[in-house]
């Protein structure tokens, strides 16, 4: 048993977490400052570290506090099974291969909408491959849509504002749109087969509100961003007008390898041995390949390791929160906890509540989603965004605070969905 000094401890390092996530921008100033100490700046500005360094921090102070078996059975006591997975996935998805079969259907799809072919990418990036999430999960979607809008929205000549305003409606629409189904948004999986919510309940309760949220946010964000797609040079899009086209097999090679993962998500045994397989596969046909994502997904793997080495002490003071508020004080609650903590997490918590009302259960989960894209701990594809789309920003790095504002009008979207329909 872990003494009580610990839950404190663990408190307080999980609000210097939160301290630092919001002061990475500084630290990248920092190190344009300091030349001299630019390395260490630049490590303590990476979003993607800083979770992960707190939990080293707090399994240090647990074996200072309760000795070292202690803190080394905390730490393997955790589940890992969601960071495994979204490193898998960021890496599959983000291949050559995958990303040329989704963009061949966006550019097919943008040819027939009345609208300039930039700016139909941007919405169908923003609306439909989010929805998509629902059948390939949460993170194959977000890293998919960070690297079509990539060369196109998060771009240095763009001004931030409009970029801001695109990533909140990315986070935002990614995390209510894989409700249309019961297995792919981490924070509907939590409570699913606790609370025997199939997809049939996913989609007639949650989904379609979704999808109606999702169409709204992305639509709104692409009239903003018109007048800066449409004037664009058209080399913007050399580089990936310019890659190699991949043979058809082994696209389908890699969709299937793809599938084979997201349908063995909760069985790492399974999917990392797909994983193998698809590095194994990469490499016999690496002049079909660009170079995989690999540190960008270890980054995000890492991230989400820390929050669950974080988050794993914080339920003395999550639980009774969630527990002690009505429906609709239990909502806001829910949407206000998430932007301090992983929304998988939160409901994680309200489903170890025993007897919980059914409208209870639907403002808990509804909350939670709806804050998805408040912050990047805040749903876990997010720091999968992150690091894909941070370089298109002023300093490299993407502020919490802006971000926060650019999701604020996308969340009000998704909580009056849920709310009022």
């Amino acid at each position: 048993m872990l003494p009580p000094s610990i839950d404190l401890v663990a408190a307080g390092l999980f609000a210097a977490a939160l301290i630092h996530t919001f002061s990475t921008k500084h630290f990248e100033r920092l190190a344009h400052r300091l030349p001299g100490h630019a390395g260490l700046f630049h490590l303590l500005g990476e979003v993607e570290i800083v979770f992960g360094f707190w939990a080293i921090v707090l399994i240090a102070a647990m074996a200072l506090l309760s000795g070292a078996g202690e803190a080394l059975q905390y730490a393997e006591s955790r589940n890992y099974t969601e960071p495994m997975f979204v490193f898998v996935v960021m890496v599959i998805a983000g291949s050559r291969p995958v990303l040329q079969a989704v963009r061949s259907l966006v550019e097919l799809c943008a040819k027939l909408m009345p609208v300039p072919a930039r700016v139909a990418t941007a919405w169908l990036g923003l609306a439909v491959v989010p929805l998509l999430g629902s059948l390939v999960t949460e993170p194959a979607a977000m890293t998919i849509a960070a690297l079509m809008l990539a060369p196109i929205v998060f771009r240095s000549t763009l001004p931030e504002p409009p970029k801001y305003l695109a990533i909140g409606v990315l986070f935002v629409n990614v995390s209510i749109g894989g409700t249309l189904t019961s297995y792919a948004a981490p924070p509907v999986l939590m409570v699913a087969s606790t609370w025997n919510w199939d997809s049939a309940f996913m989609l007639s309760t949650f989904g379609w509100k979704a999808a109606l949220a999702v169409l709204l946010n992305a639509t709104v964000a692409a009239f903003v961003l018109r007048k800066h797609l449409v004037g664009q040079d058209p080399a913007a899009d050399a580089d990936v007008a310019l890659a190699p086209p991949v043979p058809s097999a082994v696209i389908a090679v890699h969709l299937a390898l793809l599938a084979g993962v997201v349908l063995t998500a909760h069985h790492p045994v399974a999917f990392l041995g797909l994983f193998l397989l698809f590095l194994g596969f990469a490499q016999a046909y690496d002049r079909h390949q660009d170079p995989l994502l690999i540190k960008e997904a270890l980054l995000v793997a890492f991230f989400l390791a820390g929050l669950v080495v974080l988050g794993g002490l914080q339920r003395w003071w999550l639980q009774p929160i969630v527990s002690a508020l009505e429906p609709l004080a239990l909502f806001f609650g829910a949407l206000g906890l998430t932007a301090v903590t992983d929304n998988a997490a939160l409901t994680y918590l309200g489903s170890q509540i025993q007897g919980m009302p059914d409208p209870a259960k639907y403002m808990l989960v509804a909350g939670a989603v709806a804050g998805g894209g408040l912050t990047v701990i805040a749903n876990a594809p997010n720091p999968a965004g992150l690091a894909l789309l941070r370089r298109g920003f002023a300093d490299g790095s993407v502020g919490a605070g802006a971000l926060f504002l650019g999701a604020l009008g996308p969340t009000v979207v998704a909580a009056a969905a849920f709310l009022l329909l």
